[in-house]
């Protein structure tokens, strides 16, 4: 939303996703992505603590979840962001 911090739009994104009240804690990372038409996006990723809420799929979502290491690794995901994860040391074990 205008005029939002990164932090507020990681708090205000993930209650819509997600259904959880977070608390960022630190910044870990930033991505850049090419939209179709060419517009760049600029993502910044935080760790965050989750304060409340009940994990549900937000309405762009089939489904969200907690998962382990083996359950992560048999997930399609966008490209590079295994190698991105494990990067910042944020892979699950």
């Amino acid at each position: 939303m205008p005029g939002e911090t990164a932090e507020q739009a990681c708090i205000r994104e993930l209650a819509e996703e997600t259904g959880l009240a977070v608390r960022t804690d630190r910044l870990v990372g930033r991505v850049y992505r090419t939209a179709p038409g060419g517009h760049r996006f600029v993502i910044d990723d935080f760790a965050c603590s989750v304060l409340g809420g009940q994990l549900r799929p937000g309405d762009d979502a089939i489904e969200v979840g907690w998962f382990d290491r083996a359950s992560f690794d048999r997930l399609t995901l966008v490209p590079d962001l295994a190698t991105t994860l494990e990067g910042w040391q944020l892979l699950p074990d």
